[in-house]
């Protein structure tokens, strides 16, 4: 939506669509998914899930305007995801 709609008018969507963001709900898009077994191809795709998530946590804080206290908070799941992935990819 933050490409389709005017960017004036992202923000008070994403509003509507995530309304408990200030209390990071849901929580199963703030925290980090966990690999259980690295080994197992199934589940070391969630690696790249978490990587993923963050680079849209980062996308979505940068289409609201500068000051935006949500911004605060999605930087801050985007920082975990990266942290819980990054260490486990690779090219």
């Amino acid at each position: 939506m933050r490409r389709i709609l005017p960017a004036d008018a992202f923000p008070a969507w994403f509003g509507r669509f995530l309304p408990r963001l200030s209390r990071r709900e849901p929580t199963s898009l703030f925290r980090p998914v966990s690999v259980s077994d690295r080994s197992d191809g199934r589940l070391a795709h969630l690696d790249g899930l978490n990587f993923s998530r963050a680079w849209c946590w980062n996308n979505l804080a940068a289409s609201l305007p500068l000051g935006d206290p949500r911004c605060v908070i999605m930087r801050d799941a985007a920082a975990r995801h990266l942290a819980a992935s990054l260490p486990h990819l690779r090219h």
